[in-house]
């Protein structure tokens, strides 16, 4: 069966009239008719009865009728989303992102995108860095805002925000909950608690880097994979987690009587980059048009800039 069969038939099935059918479409009448013998022996059926009077469809052709305009108009639909994605007008993105980016970054670049392109569907995706890059493989994600940034040659990047500090994250009842900050060599014989690195390499390396630099090992005795059990296993053992400032800022640490405390860290301070991750070679238009709302935009700096509530 093919496409330009159907488009034979529906002409004829609205005609019911072989010439101005053929006139229609650009055929012979003998051309048309070579069709329709086509199609029906594909289906198995007889979809016209035609007669020296008149030609009419049979119950099996009114029903095929019905059927071919919805698979017409579908591929037809099709063919004209492929062209408006491919002239960049219209498709679809999928973005990750961290916190950092969601209060710093998207808010700004997701109006530019619906304003200069509202025909392009995104959907965002809330991940760490680990699972972002792992989207960014497998195609499920087109864009990653992460912390740090892969070094192979397979993908693009772009800094996004510039040194964002890390804190430590400790229980009400810890030593360090009444202090705002405290050298990083201080953690030095602590018990702390700390995330596989595949969640998140960039976070996971600076708190060892800042531990060389410091000239201390840390004693990593328990795990958890996300910051809120992060702050559980802080609020009941005496363990140090770390957290970015932002998500610090974002769950309320260091209010009066509320979760665990967030304590600054220094000499030094741990940072990190925020970046946008794209595939090398990246077809879909859509992310360069994304990228140029985002660098348009701009990121807003303000709550990086606050000092955390003690």
């Amino acid at each position: 069966m093919e496409f330009r069969h159907l488009v034979s038939f529906i002409a004829l099935a609205e005609e019911l009239h072989f010439g101005r059918a053929a006139q229609r479409l650009h055929l012979t009448q003998p051309g048309l008719s070579a069709q329709l013998q086509k199609l029906e022996k594909s289906l198995g059926v007889q979809l016209v009865a035609r007669n020296s009077h008149e030609v009419k469809l049979t119950p099996a052709g009114r029903e095929f009728e019905s059927q071919a305009r919805i698979v017409v108009d579908r591929l037809e639909r099709a063919a004209q989303a492929a062209r408006a994605a491919a002239e960049g007008r219209s498709g679809t993105l999928d973005i990750g992102y961290n916190l950092p980016a969601s209060r710093h970054v998207l808010p700004a670049a997701l109006a530019a995108m619906t304003d200069r392109h509202p025909d392009i569907v995104v959907s965002l995706w809330e991940k760490r860095t680990g699972p972002q890059l792992a989207g960014l493989a497998d195609g499920s994600l087109d864009i990653a805002m992460v912390y740090g940034h892969p070094g192979t040659t397979g993908y693009r990047y772009r800094r996004l925000l510039h040194r964002i500090p890390l804190v430590a994250v400790v229980g009400r009842s810890h030593r360090w909950a009444d202090r705002p900050g405290v050298p990083f060599a201080e953690l030095d014989g602590q018990d702390c608690v700390l995330f596989a690195r595949e969640q998140c390499p960039a976070m996971y390396d600076a708190v060892f880097h800042a531990a060389a630099q410091a000239r201390i090992a840390l004693t990593v005795t328990h795990a958890a994979d996300d910051p809120g059990a992060t702050a559980h296993l802080v609020s009941v053992r005496p363990l140090v987690g770390f957290a970015s400032l932002p998500r610090a800022v974002s769950m309320g640490m260091g209010k009066p009587d509320i979760g665990p405390v967030a304590v600054k860290l220094f000499d030094p301070v741990p940072t990190l980059d925020l970046y946008a991750v794209w595939r090398a070679g990246e077809t879909n238009p859509a992310v360069s048009l994304f990228l140029d709302c985002m660098e348009s935009a701009g990121p807003a700096h303000s709550e990086l800039d606050r000092a955390i509530p003690v």
